[in-house]
């Protein structure tokens, strides 16, 4: 970690392990940290060998920093609206010494075009807000709230938009909640999205679904693949071989 000692910590910040390439992330319990949603969809989305990847939403630059670990020639980028996560995603980047592959832009989602251009993107990932604005508890912080809640970006606004920065082929790679597919489908299709991946994520094997990942290609073809399920836990609190396998071992084991 050679950049340690040049990039400043702030107060309630530390730094963690990326548990995959040696990286390392800077977090804050003030704000939103990256969860295994982030890790799942790194490695689930179809990172292309070179070309361009814009990651939505990006926070604190988990999912970017995941994703450069998959491609040694692509470039990356993020865009995040709150001042404070940007910042914390920069500084993410110089820590693991990535300047060269990633870019992070403070901006909205919902003005992305005007920033990057159309059909600019080969792959565009995102782990949006899941919850509806009036959802969910209210006490919570500001960082907390944005990140959780559909109040400046909700799940239209990410597909009309990945639509328009998308090449022609292009892929958009979402995580979300399970009880959303329809939604997601729907909107995919409206914006001329073809879903071409699913999978969904079980908590337990005698669970139902609370997340899926899905891929779409930008005027692509009908036909989708549904892969197997991910069983999170397969006995008690213990991990499944290839959750250990996708945090700690084989950087492809949702390809």
């Amino acid at each position: 970690m050679p950049n340690a000692s040049k990039v400043p910590l702030y107060d309630t910040e530390r730094i963690d392990d990326l548990l995959t390439h040696d990286l390392k992330i800077i977090q804050s319990h003030e704000v939103f940290c990256f969860s295994m949603d982030a890790v799942l969809l790194a490695r689930f989305a179809s990172v292309p060998k070179r070309g361009r990847v814009l990651d939505l939403c990006t926070g604190n630059g988990a999912i970017p920093l995941i994703m450069s670990t998959r491609s040694q020639a692509a470039q990356f980028d993020g865009i995040e609206i709150q001042p404070r996560l940007h910042d914390m995603a920069q500084r993410n980047v110089q820590l693991n010494d990535l300047q060269a592959r990633i870019a992070m832009h403070l901006g909205d989602v919902k003005e992305a075009v005007t920033h990057f251009g159309y059909g600019v993107f080969d792959l565009i990932t995102c782990n949006p807000p899941y919850m509806s604005p009036g959802s969910g508890r209210k006490n919570i912080s500001e960082h907390f709230a944005i990140a959780r809640h559909e109040i400046m970006l909700n799940l239209e606004d990410v597909l009309r938009v990945s639509s328009q920065l998308a090449k022609n082929g292009g892929k958009i790679a979402l995580v979300h909640r399970a009880s959303r597919l329809i939604d997601i489908v729907t909107l995919m299709r409206t914006y001329g999205i073809e879903p071409k991946r699913l999978r969904f994520v079980h908590p337990r094997r005698d669970a139902e679904p609370n997340m899926v990942l899905i891929e779409g290609i930008r005027n692509g073809k009908p036909e989708l693949r549904i892969q197997p399920p991910l069983i999170v836990y397969e006995q008690g609190e213990e991990y499944c071989e290839e959750l250990y396998e996708i945090y700690y071992g084989r950087r492809d084991a949702l390809e």
